[in-house]
């Protein structure tokens, strides 16, 4: 309760609401916006700042995910327009308004409340509260006439054991109670439905819902019980906030802050020009914003911000400055027309080269179980997009009936490691062994470790081999994986030695395949030839993207 919020005054003052049609001066705008901390940009992209290109303003207010688009007519309001920041389009038209500033904390809420109301207490201190309120304790000690009894109880604890989770639900719909699971997270919903269809169990034992709860309870009064999944897998609750602004992979007015006059850009239609820079034009006398782009003859082509999408950034292998189109010439449209026929002998390589790696035959490995299901629901994160979207790449290779090759690129910290962990539970759990190929020994421990630790709770055996371990080790750790009793064995540039056998590899998983040597990739070949490979690597060499550009590897 001592928590800061912002002061009445500003609570009354500080928002500015916009009717359209209203009478208001442009300056007034401006002056209140300043006022209220807001800086004024060249155009908005987050919340906070605002834009003035002649008759239009441009507001981003805290409260909303999108910016507002105010026209004038001198003073007057004539529209009003959410838009989309990064390209620039209206989306829909708005009547009224609130501009919200960003108000920081300046008195307590006892600060506000005032001396009629009442306050309810579920805490036994009380020092804090002025005199002169009347306070009512929620107190579990009290006397029976002053208590609040709410008849719920909370989760139970189930350890991860969803047989005894499927029993407990029975119970309580025996006893005529809804049940429910609770998860913000769709991805998570469907490998719980999973789970459970598994466990041979009907579709219609419980209910999901895709919505966030701290703590899962069952209320008896209403006979409701919610289980929620973090619990469910002994995970940490995270509170998530307002989402950030979404972005779009379109060009946008900030990316153009990266363009330099004089640079080279090429539009879609019109070909290779130099960028001019951001200039006002008069478009039926309306002043607007436009992209000023310089052909041959100091031709001048201006495009609107509306077609940002058909500009990009010149890119090129050489060094050597290239040749600036012409408007109006038919050269550009024959260069378009040559490119398009290389594509298509490429497409026509690359047809060639997928019909050959797909006559090789391997081992198509099994669709999800039960216990691959429960091993991604326990992660201790939300998937990122990305994250999700790799796993089901990387399963979908897997259980196609020739080898895989691919290639997963992202930064460090962004999830590589949770992916190849998931690919090699996938192998073990068809009864196939994985080696994780690394290229230091630390690495090689740090990855043990952190296969250890995600593994615990499955029958799955982890061993990594490397300097640290003794000739004895060594060797017995070799002999057990020629017996196949290892399922998972992690290692540098040993694996690639003549003495490492296995009894049935099923997947190599390499890590930063680049700092191999030339000796190390020859044997790598050999390895990869029927054998399920995923690389991971932060910083691909050019050939290696290349290959997964081209379509020679998938990435």
């Amino acid at each position: 309760m001592q928590e800061g919020i912002p002061e009445k005054t500003n609570l009354d003052t500080g928002y500015l609401n916009v009717k359209k049609g209203q009478t208001i001066s442009h300056q007034d705008v401006k002056e209140t916006l300043f006022a209220n901390g807001f800086e004024k940009t060249d155009f908005v992209s987050e919340p906070g700042q605002f834009a003035v290109r002649g008759s239009i303003l441009d507001i981003f207010s805290y409260a909303e995910n999108r910016p507002y688009r105010i026209n004038f007519f001198g003073d007057q309001v004539e529209n009003i327009r959410i838009f989309d920041q990064n390209t620039q389009l209206s989306i829909e038209e708005r009547d009224t308004i609130s501009i919200i500033p960003r108000l920081e904390g300046e008195q307590s809420l006892l600060g506000v409340i005032q001396s009629d109301a009442l306050i309810w207490l579920f805490h036994k201190s009380s020092g804090d509260i002025p005199q002169n309120i009347p306070v009512i304790a929620i107190n579990p000690l009290a006397e029976e006439g002053q208590k609040v009894l709410y008849q719920t109880t909370p989760q139970p604890v189930i350890n991860k054991n969803f047989s005894l989770l499927v029993k407990d639900i029975q119970t309580r719909k025996e006893k005529g109670y809804q049940v429910f699971i609770l998860s913000e997270n769709r991805a998570q919903i469907r490998r719980l439905q999973g789970i459970f269809q598994s466990l041979g169990c009907p579709d219609d034992l419980v209910q999901y819902k895709e919505v966030s709860l701290h703590e899962g309870f069952t209320d008896h009064h209403h006979k409701i019980s919610y289980y929620t999944d973090h619990q469910l897998f002994q995970r940490i609750h995270r509170v998530y906030l307002k989402r950030a602004v979404q972005k779009s992979e379109q060009i946008t007015i900030n990316d153009l802050s990266g363009f330099k006059i004089g640079d080279y850009v090429v539009h879609i239609d019109h070909g290779v020009g130099i960028f001019g820079g951001l200039v006002k034009i008069n478009n039926n006398g309306k002043v607007q914003e436009a992209v000023k782009l310089i052909y041959q003859d100091n031709d001048a082509l201006y495009v609107s911000i509306h077609g940002l999408h058909r500009i990009a950034r010149f890119k090129s292998k050489d060094s050597e400055p290239p040749r600036i189109s012409r408007l109006g010439s038919g050269a550009w449209n024959r260069i378009r027309q040559q490119a398009k026929k290389k594509v298509k002998d490429i497409a026509r390589d690359l047809i060639k080269l997928y019909s050959e790696r797909t006559s090789a035959r391997g081992f198509g490995f099994s669709a999800d179980t039960y216990l691959q299901n429960q091993l991604e629901a326990s992660f201790l994160f939300e998937d990122t997009p990305d994250q999700l979207l790799a796993t089901q790449k990387v399963k979908g290779d897997m259980e196609k009936p020739y080898p895989m090759d691919r290639l997963i690129c992202g930064d460090v910290g962004f999830g590589k490691t949770e992916v190849a962990i998931r690919a090699a539970f996938k192998a073990v759990t068809d009864g196939k062994q994985v080696a994780f190929l690394v290229p230091t020994t630390i690495l090689a421990l740090q990855h043990y470790q952190t296969v250890c630790e995600r593994l615990a709770e499955f029958p799955v055996k982890t061993q990594f081999i490397s300097r640290l371990k003794t000739p004895a080790q060594t060797k017995e750790i070799l002999e057990q994986l020629q017996a196949g009793t290892i399922d998972i064995i992690i290692g540098t540039h040993r694996l690639l030695t003549k003495d490492v056998l296995f009894k049935d590899l099923g997947l190599l998983i390499i890590d930063e395949e680049q700092k191999f040597g030339v000796a190390a990739k020859e044997r790598l070949k050999l390895m990869k030839v029927s054998v399920d490979t995923l690389t991971l690597t932060a910083t691909p060499i050019p050939r290696t993207l290349q290959f997964s550009l081209m379509g020679a590897r998938d990435l």
